[in-house]
Parts: structure tokens; C-alpha cells; sequence
């Protein structure tokens, strides 16, 4: 969290989607153009929009559509995916079962995590290790988020080639031993109206202040609904608006600890207070599950040569996040 802002920056990434994979476009002016509008947004906001991204508006409102349609099921048909700890901590979970700081979220989410075969990690992912629960409803759900997912997946590796050369590093610097194999996490939440939750359940956030665990989280969220918000250095909350078409992006945890604190992700929490049920999609981009994160040199170099924070393995920090966050 680097500065006073007070909006969040909008960058059009298409020159980066369609070059950032092709050698001889190093140079393109375009392209440096988004490394330099990258850097400036992770330096100062640690948030920005992205658009001409690649993926199609129409996909965007389906995704959303699709869980909107899951979560107005009866809560027996909900209840069919519930997350448990034999599932690996997948699925879906009730209002108020998500905890963040020891303080219940008012929203209700289906959780999805990259699938893990036992015994692929030893007993590092144990508490993990299964394959995600789809509904049987909507009879499109499984598919159609299998194929976001892997668009995804793509789209946040370019934007991570982007975010490599705004720090000065290698293009697939964040490929090989870091994210060549990145895990990823998908979040489909739904914040219902606070009055149609029961009085001594109700909290007034929706989801409390906190900064994400891996590299880079792309927000698909409801248009016309304000519920997002990010701090800012003076401790003001900053709406991050719906702009259509568009998916909020914010760094995350091991970004801060690979770049030294060049970068620093930014707390942000959800605050509902519209009339209307708001969903949310996030997809989360990590670092390799087994992934050993540490300031890397020629950041180190750049902050006073001295490693600001300790090695974290990501699948550890994952794991003791995962078994303190649900109360089941």
C-alpha cells in the first residue's frame, strides 16, 4: 500500500495479451507502456482494473449468472457440496461459516481448489488433497467453470510476465520453481441483503479487511452493486466501482515476500450494503503449491540489500490459513 489514492487505476492490457508470449516484441512500445502502467499501479495501489483482457463480457455475466443460480437453491441442494474436512476443504460453505479474523463473513461461497492426488505433495497438502464438488445444478456449472478457469489461468500468467518486467526481473521469472506449476484458487461468493439474514447472526461486513495469500487475485464482480473496498495509505476506504467488462486485480502475499516489499498488497473488505443479493467471483493465481518464496536477490538489491521477510513455503501458509478460516 503505497499512497494516498484515491481511485483505483484502469489499464487496457491488450497490447501485453496479444505480444507478452511473442520473443520479438520485447520492445514494443505497447507493450512497455502496460509494464510501466503495471508498475506504477502495484507500487501505489497494489489494485487495479484491467480490460481488453481477452475474455469476453458475455462469459463474464454467465460465470456470475451461474452461481447467482446455485445459491438461490433450496439450502438442502446447497447443502449437497458442503465443504467438509474429508473434502479437502472444497465446497460449499453457509453464511457466517467463513471466518476472517476471528469474526464471521456474511456471505455464502463455493470453493474450489486446484485438484490435489493424494500423496502428490507428502504431508504438506494432506488437509487438501481431493477434487473439487460440483452441483448437479445448473447442469452447465461444471463445464462452464472448468473452461473460465483454464482462460484464467492463462490470462493471469501474462499479466504475471507483465508484473516480472515492471520489477526489473526475467520475463518467465515467475515460471520454473516459482509458478511454472501455479496453484489456483477459485472463490464464487454471494452477499445476501443483511436484512434477510437473522438478527443474531447479522455483522455488517460481508467480508472483513485482509490482504490475499498468493501472486494475483482477478475480481469478476456484480455490475452496479458498490461493496468492494480498498484502503488506502491514510487509512480511507476506497470503493472499488463495477466498471463492466472489467475484472478487478490486486496482488497478493507472495508477491510482497518475491519482491522484497517493492510491492505490497493492500487490505480490502466487502461491505454489502445494497438492496440487492451481490455476487462475486474470484479467481486466485499462487505460486507453485510447494513453492519456497524468498526475496529474491536483485530485488533484495534494490531495498537496502537485506531480505525484509523469511522463506514461506506457499502450500504451508495455504494450509494454516485454510484450518483456521471455516468454522464447520
Amino acid at each position: 500500500m503505497g499512497s494516498d489514492f484515491k481511485a483505483i487505476p484502469l489499464i487496457d492490457i491488450s497490447p501485453l495479451v496479444e505480444k507478452i508470449d511473442d520473443p520479438a516484441m520485447a520492445g514494443d512500445e505497447g507493450l512497455l507502456d502496460v509494464v510501466r502502467m503495471l508498475d506504477d499501479a502495484c507500487r501505489e495501489a497494489g489494485f487495479f482494473y484491467v480490460k481488453g483482457h481477452g475474455i469476453s463480457e458475455p462469459l463474464m455475466t454467465e460465470v456470475r449468472d451461474v452461481t447467482r443460480k446455485f445459491f438461490q437453491l433450496p439450502r438442502e441442494e446447497k447443502l449437497k457440496i458442503k465443504m467438509t474436512p474429508q473434502s479437502g476443504y472444497r465446497g460449499y460453505q453457509r453464511v457466517g461459516e467463513n471466518v476472517t479474523k476471528g469474526k464471521p463473513d456474511m456471505h455464502e461461497a463455493i470453493d474450489c481448489y486446484t485438484p490435489i492426488e493424494p500423496g502428490r505433495y507428502g504431508d504438506l497438502a494432506k488437509p487438501m488433497e481431493g477434487s473439487n464438488l460440483w452441483p448437479d445444478y445448473p447442469s452447465n456449472f461444471n463445464a462452464l467453470l472448468e473452461n473460465y478457469i483454464s482462460l484464467l489461468r492463462d490470462l493471469s500468467r501474462k499479466i504475471m510476465r507483465g508484473i516480472a518486467l515492471a520489477l526489473g526481473a526475467p520475463l518467465d521469472a515467475f515460471e520454473g520453481g516459482v509458478a511454472g506449476d501455479a496453484f489456483w484458487v477459485l472463490r464464487l461468493i454471494g452477499y445476501p441483503v443483511s436484512d434477510d439474514i437473522p438478527q443474531e447472526e447479522r455483522t455488517d461486513i460481508g467480508c472483513g479487511a485482509h490482504t490475499d495469500y498468493g501472486l494475483l487475485t482477478l475480481v469478476n464482480q456484480d455490475d452496479e452493486i458498490c461493496a468492494l473496498e480498498v484502503r488506502n495509505q491514510s487509512g480511507e476506504w476506497i470503493y472499488a466501482k463495477p466498471v463492466p467488462g472489467t475484472f478487478v486485480c490486486n496482488i497478493g502475499d507472495m508477491l510482497k515476500v518475491w519482491s522484497n516489499g517493492i510491492y505490497q498488497p493492500t487490505l480490502h473488505r466487502v461491505v454489502n450494503n445494497s438492496p440487492r443479493y451481490r455476487v462475486s467471483v474470484a479467481f486466485f493465481y499462487e505460486s507453485n503449491f510447494d513453492a519456497a518464496v524468498e526475496p529474491v536477490e536483485f530485488c533484495r538489491e534494490k531495498t537496502g540489500g537485506v531480505a525484509k521477510y523469511e522463506k514461506v513455503v506457499y502450500g504451508e501458509h495455504l494450509v494454516q490459513k485454510v484450518l483456521t478460516n471455516f468454522v464447520m
